[in-house]
């Protein structure tokens, strides 16, 4: 979120074009999805206080570092060092507390977990864009790294101890590889995740040079969008386990395909900010759902479907990333959403498909340890 809300000012001070800064959006991304599965692996009996406190630390003295970056030759494998944090943190959260939870409650206790990734968006993505114009993006990225360190102090004191997933090993990873359902939903979050990340990526620059919107319009459309993705995502967290997360997943694709239909109305005064709603209000809905389902599949196996499933959309974000930058030097920006509507509607047919196939494809796997230690 902060490389997207600070991407121009990244680029003047840089000296670069903000397209050739979208491999830092790209290459973090990528750097997850072939880390995530390997290091959930790599680290499967870790008591989980320790390695996702482990995980903040390792991204507070990452974000440092880059602050202090001279030029992107040092800033970009510095980047990817530190998204090593998020292809752990992310999805052994969800699983921890999917475990934690009470089988009728653990969807909507996934979804209160990417509660956080929609305050990224109220406050993170304003705040960084405001940062980065009055402050530089160095300043921006310090800031984050304080806010993790932090974070790793009050998780450290706040997260009970003991919490280990049950052992998976070569003949169950293998069996997860091989499950027809698992594969698509893996293949639906990469199609939506990239989708969106063709746009979402580029948001900075196209609002700003495609509309003309300033500093401070700018940061108001994205502290719009940010309130309203966590109204979604909050909501969504009261309905999920009434509703069923394959219902809620395809709801919020609907509502993301509903916002690149009306794309071309972003360029109509006064009607950006609706154009956006839909996607806002579904944007964390979808992955969070997506997440509660492969919880729901297996829960002993939560912590490898999860990450599998991260790889996968962070995967797509990469590709759509890419993608984007390359429609963006090309000066095809009119038709970036229409490759994004494209793939968000695969996602949707994937997603079908995979529900289709849940009972026939069960997974078998341990159930989580209790809890112990306090």
């Amino acid at each position: 979120m902060v490389v997207a809300g600070t991407l121009r000012d990244m680029a003047r001070a840089l000296d670069t074009e903000p397209s050739d800064l979208g491999v830092l959006i790209s290459g973090a991304s990528l750097t997850i999805c072939v880390a995530a599965p390997l290091l959930a692996a790599l680290v499967g009996q870790w008591d989980r206080r320790r390695l996702l406190t482990l995980c903040m630390l390792w991204y507070a003295v990452l974000h440092l570092l880059e602050a202090l970056a001279p030029n992107l030759d040092v800033l970009l494998p510095l980047r990817l060092a530190s998204m090593l944090a998020p292809a752990l943190f992310s999805p052994q959260a969800a699983a921890c507390v999917g475990w934690l939870a009470q089988p009728h409650q653990r969807g909507r206790a996934v979804t209160y977990v990417f509660l956080g990734w929609s305050a990224a968006s109220v406050l993170g993505m304003p705040l960084s864009a405001w940062a980065g114009n009055h402050f530089g993006w160095r300043a921006t990225f310090a800031a984050l790294s304080v806010l993790s360190l932090i974070s790793a102090i009050w998780l450290s004191r706040a997260m009970p101890s003991g919490i280990r997933p049950p052992p998976l090993d070569l003949r169950a990873w293998t069996s997860l590889v091989r499950n027809p359902m698992l594969m698509l939903c893996v293949l639906c979050s990469a199609l939506f995740s990239g989708g969106q990340f063709m746009l979402l990526a580029y948001f900075s620059p196209f609002f700003r040079d495609e509309l003309g919107l300033g500093p401070a319009e700018l940061s108001l459309l994205f502290a719009w969008f940010g309130v309203l993705s966590f109204v979604g995502n909050a909501v969504a967290s009261r309905h999920i386990d009434r509703l069923g997360a394959e219902r809620m997943l395809l709801m919020a694709l609907a509502a993301i395909a509903l916002s690149l239909l009306m794309w071309p109305l972003t360029r109509v005064p006064g009607l950006l900010w609706v154009a956006v709603a839909p996607w806002a209000l579904a944007i964390f809905v979808a992955n969070t759902a997506q997440q509660s389902r492969l919880v729901g599949f297996a829960p002993g196996a939560a912590s490898a479907t999860v990450s599998f499933n991260a790889s996968a959309m962070y995967g797509g974000q990469a590709v759509g990333a890419a993608g984007g930058a390359w429609l963006l030097a090309t000066h095809h920006v009119d038709q970036m959403h229409w490759y994004a509507l494209g793939a968000v509607l695969a996602a949707m047919a994937l997603s079908v498909a995979a529900t289709a196939l849940r009972h026939r494809h069960a997974l078998r796997a341990p159930e989580p340890r209790a809890v112990q230690g306090g």
